[in-house]
């Protein structure tokens, strides 16, 4: 039995979904203006509706408000500021890890393993866009199972260290560090599950 249900995404959710989907696959660029009537047409929503899911990101970080210059992406964090964002990420994923697994069922492995064939093909394939989305649906899972307020978190410090994804290079490397986590989480080995975590999370 999961920690917390499976969440029902609002509308606001889905956009702030979408445009996280869009940053980490490298569609929507540091620094790059977004419009709310854009997201508004896609969604066949109000401008109040998109325009929620922009402050929502905007405390997250990802998204930046300037008065007269309205809304673009954030940037790249510098290297001391990704340095931090990667030891809180790193903790927050060991620990959601290491709660989750004491509440782990056989349909958790099921849908993880499914989430790294996903990765794998993908891998094959150099589809960044799918890679992306994978890389963190599979990360996203075991800090949800959690606490959607660690997920909320968890959110914020990745897409931020994500924005600069794109500049992956070797694709097979993704996937065998995922595999090397999945396998550990597999066999309820935490000390595994640390190291491989540390590994991928860069």
């Amino acid at each position: 039995m999961p920690l917390v249900e499976e969440p029902i995404l609002t509308m606001r959710d889905q956009i702030c979904d979408a445009i996280r989907g869009e940053i980490i696959a490298g569609k929507l660029t540091q620094n790059q203006p977004i419009r709310e009537q854009t997201f508004a047409s896609r969604f066949g929503v109000s401008r109040n509706s998109v325009r929620d899911a922009f402050l929502q990101l905007s405390q997250e970080g990802i998204l930046v408000y300037s008065p007269n210059r309205g809304v673009r992406v954030s940037s790249v964090p510098n290297k001391q500021d990704s340095d931090l964002f990667r030891r809180l990420r790193i903790e927050l994923e060991i620990h959601c890890i290491e709660r989750s697994l004491k509440h782990w069922v056989d349909e958790d492995d099921r849908k993880i393993k499914q989430l790294l064939e996903t990765l794998k093909l993908a891998c094959k394939q150099k589809d960044l866009k799918k890679i992306t989305e994978t890389d963190l649906a599979m990360h996203r899972f075991w800090v949800r199972k959690v606490s959607v307020e660690f997920e909320s978190i968890w959110l914020s410090i990745t897409v931020r260290m994500m924005i600069a994804y794109s500049k992956l290079e070797d694709y097979m490397q993704c996937f065998k560090e995922h595999e090397a986590i999945v396998e550990a989480i597999s066999k309820r080995d935490l000390f595994a599950v640390k190291k491989a975590i540390k590994q991928n999370i860069k």
